[in-house]
């Protein structure tokens, strides 16, 4: 009963005047702490949008060239070229393949010149890998747990700019002697204005922080599944020599 009180009671506010959304003139009549929430709001945005153009170009580079490394070092593995497969790797700087793999190639031809047991020689090979492995998650992730952050507070900001907007609208009805919902309507609009962009910060941000999560775990697998062929083709190298001398 009373939400329909309320809601008849806008609908006659509303014919009694013309309700105006001019952005400028609810600027101009927000109270500095709304206004602060507001720049507070904008500098979040401008931040969250950095970082989704940073991730979408490292991610669409990592992808690219990643899809060209691939069959070109498969084809140097095949032949046996381990200086060839690492030259190549190096030339695809923003792979995440080939970050990974010539980490495990350094490591494998290091202990190949080396008196090393078999053994050995794969053990540490599959630690490089593991340890590039968690290198190169950690900055395919950079930047990401900002857009959560960012997600997860915006809306609040808003908020508190609402509600300090909210107080001053009742502390203009207590010096206008006003109760009516005319008295508070502007006051009230100028303060949901605040919550309205906290929100459109925030729903951009969730939606690319979910979008660019599931890329870096297809990423990871990418990674899991390169390491554990490189380990199995070392391990394959490593029995032919043996059987070889």
């Amino acid at each position: 009963m009373m939400f329909l009180q309320l809601q008849s009671q806008a609908f006659l506010l509303l014919q009694e005047r013309a309700v105006s959304f001019d952005l400028m003139t609810m600027w101009n009549n927000m109270e500095w702490p709304a206004r602060t929430v507001v720049i507070v709001l904008f500098i979040m945005s401008a931040w969250s949008i950095g970082v989704m153009i940073d991730r979408w170009i490292a991610y669409n580079g990592a992808r690219s060239q990643s899809r060209a490394f691939a069959p070109a070092v498969a084809g140097a593995l095949r032949e046996g070229k381990l200086d060839e497969a690492i030259k190549i790797a190096d030339r695809y700087g923003k792979s995440h393949l080939a970050k990974v793999v010539v980490a495990g190639l350094q490591e494998f031809r290091a202990h190949q010149m080396s008196s090393e047991i078999s053994g050995e020689e794969i053990e540490a090979s599959r630690r490089a890998l593991e340890r590039a492995q968690a290198i190169v998650h950690a900055e395919l992730k950079r930047g990401v747990s900002t857009l959560a952050t960012i997600a997860s507070s915006s809306p609040f900001v808003g908020l508190l700019g609402t509600v300090v907007g909210i107080i001053n609208a009742f502390k203009g009805i207590a010096s206008a002697k006003s109760a009516g919902l005319s008295a508070v309507a502007g006051g009230i609009s100028e303060a949901l204005v605040t919550t309205a962009v906290g929100l459109l910060v925030a729903i951009p941000a969730v939606w690319m922080y979910n979008y660019f999560s599931n890329r870096v775990e297809a990423f990871d697998v990418e990674m899991g599944n390169s390491s554990s062929e490189l380990i199995d083709y070392f391990l394959k190298r490593t029995q032919r020599a043996s059987a070889g001398k």
